[in-house]
């Protein structure tokens, strides 16, 4: 049994760890509160509203809008940048974190130091390159400039967690004839899991509110994503900003 200190200490970790996750929540609890208060509701301070209310929820997805589409191409684009971002990053990471190879600590400090330039930087080259792929206008072309910058933040998170990795367990495999390939997939991929978790998650949530790329390269309403459509939907009221019917 432990110690009345080490379970004082527990109970204290529990209890900040709850208020931190409570902090974190309040402000999503109250926009879904909010979301179902009329017009006339919106600027008061009760928390709960007192007749709730769909209107809302109807005027956001019909009238006229395209939000159930913005959704739709949100979970596209994000959905296929951390695949193809984990894919390209899992055989990167296994380079650079179990191969010796001449300016292999170089080449992870450039690949680090390229997730560093602004994003605004690389604008009108993006667009170039999206124009003669053909991807301009076009949702699932926004995966080809977020994976650019979503590839450097893998590559780094996979490759310290590659390095960690037991070297006995490389050495059994390739004793039983594995190639590098095998070793990826059936012996450090089910280690990674977590990891590439983590990773694909923070990178879902990058893709899932980028902003300048998607205004910059989708014209048409039916190939923005969420964030661009939430800014779009001011000014289509009578109001400037529709805070409610």
């Amino acid at each position: 049994m432990g110690s009345p200190s080490s379970k004082l200490a527990s109970l204290l970790s529990i209890g900040l760890a709850a208020l931190a996750v409570c902090i974190c929540l309040f402000p999503l609890l109250y926009a879904l509160l909010t979301s179902f208060k009329t017009g006339s509701e919106l600027f008061s301070s009760a928390l709960m509203p007192t007749q709730a209310s769909l209107e809302n929820y109807r005027a956001l997805f019909s009238g006229g809008q395209s939000f159930g589409r913005h959704l739709i191409n949100s979970i596209m684009v994000a959905s296929l940048t951390v695949t193809g971002s984990l894919v390209l990053s899992l055989g990167a990471s296994y380079a650079l974190g179990r191969v010796n190879f001449a300016g292999k600590s170089l080449l992870l400090m450039t690949i680090l130091a390229v997730s560093m330039f602004p994003q605004v930087a690389v604008l009108s080259g993006m667009f170039e390159l999206m124009q003669m792929l053909g991807l301009y206008n076009r949702a699932v072309g926004l995966v080809v400039p977020y994976a650019v910058f979503t590839l450097p933040f893998t590559v780094w998170i996979l490759t310290t967690f590659m390095r960690e990795l037991p070297l006995e367990l490389e050495e059994a495999a390739i004793m039983d004839g594995c190639g590098p390939f095998r070793i990826i997939m059936k012996v450090f991929m089910p280690l990674l899991w977590p990891a590439m978790a983590s990773t694909g998650l923070l990178a879902f949530i990058g893709a899932w509110n980028e902003f300048l790329f998607a205004l910059s390269f989708m014209i048409g309403d039916d190939q923005r994503t969420v964030p661009v459509g939430i800014s779009m939907i001011a000014g289509t009221s009578s109001f400037e900003i529709p805070w409610g019917t």
